[in-house]
């Protein structure tokens, strides 16, 4: 049995520099330095960005009797089975001939893992708030006693960015 095999069009350096960029570039999730800016609170005398603030649900400050809520790592980790799902997907279309679809792989993996983040936060299972936060949460006129979200901002603020790795 033999077997004839056609090239139509080489395409083998845009194939190698498509691959190339898959595994260059990185997805991060969070909040982008670039964009943790916040509507400051009148009654904070020293207003945080929402990235330090990501930082603090996140990690728990002891200092602030703040305990840790964690929700982006677990976010992410919860869509690894999608996130790699979708790499598979796009390396197979690479392979198909469709090298255009490397930032198009990135993105859709940020916005699956940006929304697992999110989909977390909305359910809402960490430690209960404090009463205390919660007395001022109704001084203010809220009504969610659902911890990480208070106006909202900080969970709209959670994104992607895709970038090359460093090193």
């Amino acid at each position: 049995m033999s077997a004839k095999v056609t090239v139509g069009k080489d395409r083998t350096k845009e194939l190698a520099a498509a691959l190339k960029a898959l595994v260059r570039d990185q997805v991060l999730v969070g909040i982008p330095s670039s964009t943790a800016g916040r509507e400051p609170d009148p009654e904070d005398p020293e207003p945080i960005n929402n990235a330090t603030l990501g930082y603090i649900l996140e990690m728990g400050s002891p200092a602030a009797n703040i305990p840790e809520r964690p929700h982006l790592k677990p976010g992410v980790a919860a869509a690894c089975d999608p996130i790699v799902d979708r790499y598979n997907k796009g390396a197979k279309a690479l392979l198909d001939g469709r090298i255009d679809n490397v930032e198009a792989v990135h993105t859709a993996v940020g916005i699956i893992a940006e929304n697992s983040v999110k989909n977390l936060i909305d359910a809402g299972n960490f430690a209960p708030l404090a009463e205390r936060t919660l007395a001022a949460r109704w001084a203010r006129g809220r009504a969610s006693t659902k911890p990480l979200v208070d106006t909202g901002a900080y969970r709209n603020a959670i994104t992607h960015v895709v970038r090359p790795k460093k090193g």
